[in-house]
């Protein structure tokens, strides 16, 4: 049985301007992608 193996990456702070864009740029590559953000900032 033959196996594919697919990258991942773990994006932190990806609901802002530059996570975003990332996480969309490396899905289009095909690379499996896990975005983790704090919506609630404590500022």
């Amino acid at each position: 049985m033959t196996s594919i193996a697919r990258k991942r990456a773990l994006i932190t702070g990806g609901a802002g301007f530059i996570g975003s864009r990332l996480a969309r740029k490396l899905d289009a590559a095909g690379i499996q992608v896990v975005v983790l953000d704090n919506l609630h900032p404590q500022v």
